[in-house]
């Protein structure tokens, strides 16, 4: 009887040590799940970014060194991106981490108070390495920053190099550089009509496809702008545009045209009926073009990328400027990361984290070939990040205009209004509209815009 309460009660003893590990262990597991943070990341397209199968592969990078931090993505596009993103805010349920260009980090959701102030996360060796154009974007006047940067590039023109040779208007660009002045781009313009005796060169008017690249052109050529530096307004009517705008319309060979759009005219120029265009960029430079069969059961012909339709060569151009004046200055794109203030410090900390590992850590070189862009910094960590387009000779080359990066006048109140008023106005100065009326009327229109 002795023995049998003694097993008994051994039995008991096992039984409740095993409930007793297994709570442990089932409160371990918990544990070990409670340290895993969660956060959300929302894409605007920046190139692969905007591929979900993309990102994931990137966040694989980070988890290997950042184990216990979670991240669930989506991709948003550009046509119903800002509605989903602003659903989200107004139920409650923003992403922690938004990646954006200015307009959307500083000017709405900054503005509006929703972001987390990231000056933290700035200190001198990131203000010494940082394209100086690209950190003025990224803060406000009362010095708070909403937009970490990680990725640029710039638009441009170009221009029918094999048209330029034929026509002996070669000698006034510079290809080494990439830049020409306001004196060879007349004179190149001068040399091709003469040859081929038609409309070499479109300011296109007819809307605001494209609009940034006619901005460029009248901008640079005399050292204008179209808004102030602080951002704050406009100043399109300066002498200096005036001036553009005068030698664009008296320029025999440029035609003011209201029937063509940047996307029209870039395919006019593809197709040679114009030996320069003014609305260019990386990706066209870099894109295939495909014509469709003019037959039915016929086959679409495939253009190589940097060739016309015909096969001549397309050589990319920062926009003519007087140097006397000022070098070139270039609008483009700067893609950064910005943090939703959710109440919640951890999460906030943990979104640092990511940004910092993409931005100016180990995934640096990954995040930014992967926006098909480039760096705003030259070195991560001692690391050189200006090579990472070594073997393609057009990254190699296009690079160079990186380096006439010149702000982002998206981020100036009343811009839908100044878009308007700034096509209309090339249309009415291409009528012949008085080139002094017409862009105080810009100028007066957008800047009581900015002030609503």
């Amino acid at each position: 009887m002795k023995k049998l309460l003694a097993l008994l009660l051994a039995l008991l003893l096992a039984l409740l040590l095993a409930l007793s590990l297994a709570g442990c262990g089932k409160q371990a597991q918990e544990d070990e799940e409670s340290a895993v943070i969660e956060l959300t990341l929302w894409t605007f397209p920046a190139g692969d970014w905007g591929d979900p199968a993309a990102v994931e592969t990137l966040l694989t990078q980070f988890n290997s060194v950042y184990p216990d931090i979670h991240v669930t993505v989506q991709c948003l596009d550009e046509a119903t991106g800002d509605d989903k993103l602003s659903t989200a805010v107004d139920g409650g349920v923003s992403p922690d981490i938004l990646l954006a260009q200015p307009d959307r980090l500083i000017k709405t959701w900054g503005a509006e108070g929703m972001l987390a102030d990231l000056s933290d996360m700035w200190d001198d060796a990131d203000k010494q390495e940082v394209n100086a154009a690209c950190q003025s974007v990224c803060f406000t006047r009362d010095g708070k920053c909403y937009a970490y940067p990680f990725a640029m590039n710039v638009q441009c023109m170009a221009i029918n190099y094999d048209a330029f040779v034929t026509a002996g208007a070669d000698q006034y660009i510079d290809l080494e550089t990439r830049t020409w002045t306001t004196e060879q781009f007349t004179q190149a313009v001068k040399a091709l009509q003469s040859k081929y005796g038609e409309t070499v060169a479109a300011v296109y008017c007819s809307g605001q496809n494209g609009d940034q690249g006619t901005r460029a052109l009248v901008t640079n050529l005399y050292g204008g702008q179209f808004a102030n530096d602080s951002y704050t307004g406009y100043v399109a009517n300066s002498e200096a545009n005036q001036q553009a705008l005068t030698l664009l319309r008296d320029t025999k060979g440029i035609e003011f045209d209201d029937a063509i759009n940047g996307q029209e005219e870039a395919a006019l120029f593809y197709h040679e009926s114009l030996k320069m265009s003014f609305c260019w960029s990386l990706a066209q430079q870099l894109a295939e073009t495909v014509d469709e069969p003019t037959e039915e059961g016929g086959e679409p012909v495939v253009h190589p990328a940097g060739k016309t339709v015909n096969g001549q060569t397309i050589e990319f151009m920062a926009f003519p400027t007087d140097p006397e004046i000022s070098q070139p200055r270039l609008q483009g794109d700067i893609w950064g990361f910005g943090v939703f203030d959710n109440g919640d410090q951890e999460r906030i900390e943990a979104a640092k984290l990511l940004i910092r590992f993409f931005a100016d850590g180990q995934g640096a070189s990954a995040a930014v070939k992967a926006a098909g862009c480039f760096p705003v910094r030259d070195t991560v960590d001692g690391a050189d990040l200006r090579n990472i387009w070594a073997g393609s000779d057009v990254m190699t080359e296009y690079a160079k205009l990186t380096d006439f990066l010149s702000g982002y006048d998206a981020l100036t109140p009343g811009w839908a209004t100044a878009r308007t008023e700034w096509w209309n106005m090339l249309q009415r100065v291409g009528n012949g509209g008085d080139v002094v009326l017409e862009t105080d009327t810009l100028v007066e229109n957008a800047n009581a815009a900015a002030k609503e």
